[in-house]
C-alpha cells in the first residue's frame, strides 16, 4: 500500500486493534496459476507474537493452497471529500474530489491448523473479545459441548506471521490549516455516520497536531 509519510500512523498497533475490533479483515493470498483468493473473516492481532489469526469454514477451499505469503487487510472508516469543501476552490479553483480514509496492510507467512484445542482457544477468544462489553456476554461454554465439538469440526485455524505492517490514516493532512478544516467542518455536517466518523478522527488528529504533549 502506498503510504506517503503525511498519511503514516506513528501507532500502528492502536490502529490494527480498533480497526480489528469493529471490521472482519479480507485475507489475501494466490494460488498456483496466480489468481488471487481472498476470505473476509474476524481477526485478533497479538502485538507481541505479532500475529493475526482467525478462522474460516473448511468447506472453504482457501486453506487448500497451504502455507505460503498472505496478505490481510484491514479497512476502516471512510469518506468522499467533495472540492467544495475547500476553502482554496474560491480562491483559485485548483482542486479535485479525494477519498479519506484509515486502512492497514498486514503480510506474511499464512499458517492453517485444525487442532481441537486450539481452534477452541480461537474461537474463545474471539468471542471474548467481542463479547466483552454486553451486559450478559456469551461465552462457548453456553452451547451444549457436542455442539461445539461438532463446530469446531467444521472450521480450519489460521494465522499469519506478520512481518510487514502498512497502516495509512488518510484525513488530508497534506492540506492547508483553512482546507483541512473544511473538510473537518463539512464531514462533521454529513449524513452518512462513516462521514461524521471520518469528520471527528481529523478534529482528534487535528487537536493533537495542535497540542502535541497533551498539554
Amino acid at each position: 500500500m502506498y503510504v506517503p509519510n503525511h498519511f503514516a500512523t506513528a501507532d500502528a498497533d492502536a490502529l490494527i486493534a480498533r480497526l480489528a475490533r469493529r471490521w472482519a479483515g479480507v485475507l489475501v493470498s494466490v494460488d498456483t496459476d496466480g489468481t488471487p483468493i481472498a476470505t473476509h473473516l474476524p481477526v485478533l492481532w497479538n502485538s507481541e507474537t505479532r500475529t493475526i489469526s482467525g478462522h474460516i469454514a473448511r468447506a472453504n477451499a482457501h486453506w487448500k493452497l497451504g502455507e505460503g505469503r498472505g496478505l490481510l487487510v484491514l479497512n476502516g472508516p471512510e469518506a468522499y471529500v467533495s472540492p467544495s469543501y475547500y476553502p482554496s476552490k474560491a480562491e483559485h479553483g485548483k482542486t479535485v474530489p479525494t477519498w479519506n480514509y484509515e486502512a492497514v496492510h498486514l503480510s506474511g507467512r499464512i499458517e492453517w491448523f485444525d487442532d481441537a484445542a486450539r481452534l477452541e482457544k480461537i474461537v474463545s477468544d474471539l468471542s471474548n473479545f467481542h463479547e466483552r462489553d454486553r451486559a450478559e456476554p456469551w461465552a462457548v461454554g453456553d452451547a451444549p459441548r457436542g455442539y461445539i465439538e461438532a463446530q469446531l469440526r467444521g472450521i480450519v485455524g489460521v494465522m499469519l506471521h506478520v512481518d510487514r505492517i502498512e497502516a495509512k490514516r488518510k484525513l488530508s493532512q497534506n492540506k492547508s490549516a483553512a482546507d483541512f478544516d473544511g473538510v473537518t467542518d463539512a464531514l462533521l455536517k454529513g449524513a452518512d455516520p462513516l462521514e461524521r466518523e471520518i469528520g471527528e478522527l481529523m478534529r482528534a488528529e487535528r487537536a493533537v497536531a495542535d497540542d502535541p504533549d497533551g498539554n
